[in-house]
């Protein structure tokens, strides 16, 4: 494995999941399918962040370890739940569909303007 693919760095841990195997002795196969699940999975719960101007990305995903990645984009960098959507929402349910997730990590892309952020959506926005 190179040291630029999704989880070199990142030594194998034990599966906490009953009847899940070491993630070590995953094959190419079954970390191909948990990939294909995990992305198939975050472009089903795209249109509903969008609908209300944001976007969700998957950032990084170790699907050995079951340590995923997901950033907040648009609109959602300036809505006060945006963490509440990440952790009631993305988190709950890619952990409730994909057993093997162990971590969601998830931040917001604060490079957009707030101003900007806000006039792309109609969310939850708060104005400070």
């Amino acid at each position: 494995m190179s040291s630029d693919e999704p989880g070199a760095g990142v030594e194998p841990l034990q599966s906490d999941v009953p009847g899940e195997p070491d993630p070590a002795a995953l094959s190419e196969e079954d970390r191909a399918t948990r990939l294909a699940e995990l992305t198939a999975l975050i472009e089903l719960m795209r249109p509903a962040v969008q609908a209300d101007g944001g976007d969700l990305v998957l950032r990084h995903a170790d699907v050995a370890a079951g340590v995923v990645e997901v950033q907040l984009q648009g609109a959602c960098s300036s809505c006060a739940i945006s963490a509440s959507t990440l952790q009631g929402g993305v988190e709950r349910i890619l952990r409730d569909r994909l057993p093997w997730i162990t971590e969601v990590q998830g931040d917001l892309d604060d490079s957009m303007d707030v101003f900007e952020s806000v006039s792309m959506g109609r969310g939850g926005y708060i104005p400070r």
